[in-house]
């Protein structure tokens, strides 16, 4: 999320800022004394993993095993006058100690531009690139996968067995401040998810989609801001021999309330309309209500952000696009000095939007992810992370052999940091 816009009154003319429901990114889940940018970090970091649920046995039943991963990471976040961009990669490589053949190496690029190219108008640039084969081996989860308090978004809820899987997001905006209390903004999105080894994932399929916004946001004052936004989005999904294609229309209204520069509520809501086309059939047509809210607070030693949403939205891996009922939580808290602890927990139901029975493969996720990391020193961390997963799909065979996942993960790591251009 954009910073938070400062006190000031109504017709101060200072820039405004463009509200979570809109803005495309996550709220950040540092503390406020980690916000700090022109530096270039780094590090490595070795981790040992057990997985109650690696592949299939012969009998059906789920197969554990430890892994040893390294993953080394270089991230650059500098700020200049009119510009700020982010660029982090950190590969990484994963070794089992009884079933060598799914070993993997992991390939994570996120990459975030902003560039004002006038004093009221500002280009945004954004993309996320994965590629791994477990998507719960990642070192710190709580913060690679922060809480999104956005009206539109991936659907990442499925989460498929030790498989080979890509996703990529990308998103692009401007906007333009108009008046002193006057915003308007347009912006593209798209998703793609693709599993490059099919018979890993029977039963779940690559899906895409592309869409476009256009908002309007006003300043009632120093604290309040409300505005309008219309999208369209379409949504792909290849089942075997055959796609599913729906496209959305969406007209929502939001509400930002700021409290504090860093403690904002945002809720959003209107109808949406779809139009499904899957498997020769006939087209179908539908309105449906759709809507949410989210908080966020950045604090010294404290950082919570929580969001709910019910939108049209792509299947995630499933024959098609699904209503989705999302929830996420994330709690950060400095504990000590050198002692910092988080819990996440997330559900989201996902219902098929159309579907015919014998492709219907409706159903939920619940997933809750632990971690305590503890400093030694100034350049090295030991974490201690715990991840519980339940997922309960129909007629989906690479999530029904495992309903239930259990995942614990110790690390260590080496991290510095070099200021630039001091």
């Amino acid at each position: 999320m954009g910073a938070p816009p400062a006190a000031v009154g109504r017709d101060s003319g200072e820039a405004m800022t463009t509200p979570a429901p809109v803005s495309g990114e996550a709220y950040p889940m540092g503390f406020t004394s980690e916000t700090r940018s022109n530096y270039l970090r780094g590090g490595l970091t070795f981790g040992s993993a057990w997985d109650d649920s690696v592949v299939s046995g012969a009998n059906g039943k789920p197969v554990s095993d430890e892994s040893y991963s390294i993953w080394p990471t270089i991230s650059l976040d500098q700020t200049r006058s009119r510009l700020h961009w982010v660029l982090a990669y950190n590969p990484g490589f994963t070794f089992y100690q009884k079933i060598s053949a799914r070993n993997e190496a992991d390939q994570n690029f996120a990459g975030d531009f902003k560039y004002r190219l006038s004093p009221h108008v500002t280009f945004s640039l954004g993309d996320t690139f994965r590629k791994t084969s477990n998507m719960l081996n990642q070192p710190n989860q709580d913060l690679v996968q922060p809480v999104s308090g956005g009206a539109f978004g991936a659907n990442n809820s499925l989460i498929a067995p030790v498989a080979d899987v890509l996703t990529n997001t990308g998103n692009i905006e401007m906007t333009y401040q108009f008046n002193a209390n006057g915003m308007i903004g347009a912006s593209g999105t798209f998703t793609n998810l693709h599993y490059p080894t099919q018979s890993q994932v029977p039963e779940l399929f690559d899906s895409s989609s592309k869409g476009g916004s256009a908002f309007y946001n006003h300043r009632l004052s120093k604290m309040h801001y409300v505005g309008a936004t219309y999208q369209y989005q379409q949504f792909l999904s290849y089942p075997t021999g055959a796609q599913s294609q729906t496209q959305a229309h969406s007209a929502f209204l939001f509400y930002t309330l700021y409290l504090k520069p860093t403690l904002s509520v945002s809720l959003w809501g209107g109808p949406q309309y779809s139009d499904t086309k899957q498997f020769l059939l006939p087209a179908t047509q539908t309105w449906s209500p759709a809507g949410g809210g989210s908080v966020s607070w950045q604090g010294k030693l404290t950082s919570f952000a929580a969001s709910y949403s019910r939108r049209i939205n792509d299947g995630g891996g499933l024959v098609g696009a699904v209503h989705s009922n999302s929830a996420d939580a994330s709690l950060r808290r400095q504990l000590t000095r050198n002692v910092n602890a988080s819990i996440r927990a997330s559900y989201t139901q996902n219902r098929v939007v159309d579907a015919v029975p014998l492709f219907s493969n409706n159903g939920h996720t619940v997933s809750g992810t632990a971690f305590v990391q503890r400093q030694m020193g100034e350049h090295f961390n030991l974490q201690a992370q715990y991840t519980r997963l339940h997922q309960s799909y129909s007629n989906i065979t690479a999530l029904s052999f495992a309903p239930d996942r259990n995942r614990a993960l110790v690390t260590i790591s080496y991290q510095f940091s070099r200021p630039l251009g001091r």
